[in-house]
């Protein structure tokens, strides 16, 4: 009974031959893709034209499309630069007038003789500087505003004229 035991083991534990993906093939028989030798076919005149015909249309849609790309990217980069630059201008003027206030508030209390009075000046200055801030914000909100929308006509305009040449 032994024998015939070790032998079924044996017989269990022989290998398969491995498929070419390294896993065991079971006898099924191995199918492979028909080789066509490509280099003997010849390929009909009026598919080459058509080909040929669709390559250069493509070529010429990219080289429409690049160019109406770059116009618009040059367009929104002149637009947003004139408008960044008065932005940037008016932010400048507010840090100025902010100094200044700031450093006439620093002499006003160099010339504080009582507690009182000091008092009295702080809570003027702060009253003068929320005014200041909040009318320094409006003017930044109504600038910003005026920029989105001088900036924006002129880009509409020009993506959309760039972009119809392309067609």
């Amino acid at each position: 009974m032994t024998e015939t035991t070790t032998a079924a083991t044996k017989a269990k534990t022989a290998k398969h031959p491995a498929s070419p993906f390294g896993l065991p093939d079971y006898g099924i028989p191995n199918f492979e893709m028909p080789k066509f030798d490509m280099s003997n076919m010849e390929m009909p005149e009026a598919f080459r034209e058509m080909t040929e015909k669709g390559v250069a249309h493509a070529k010429d849609t990219y080289a429409k499309a690049k160019a109406a790309s770059e116009e618009a990217a040059d367009l929104l980069q002149n637009t947003f630069a004139k408008g960044a630059t008065d932005y940037n201008l008016k932010l400048i003027e507010i840090a100025r007038t902010n100094t200044r206030a700031t450093f006439d508030y620093a002499h006003e209390l160099l010339g504080v003789k009582s507690s009182s009075e000091f008092i009295e000046l702080s809570t003027a200055q702060m009253h003068k500087q929320f005014d200041m801030f909040s009318a320094q914000n409006n003017e930044l909100c109504a600038l910003a505003q005026a920029v989105a929308t001088e900036a924006a006509e002129p880009i509409k305009t020009g993506v959309s004229e760039a972009f119809n040449r392309a067609r």
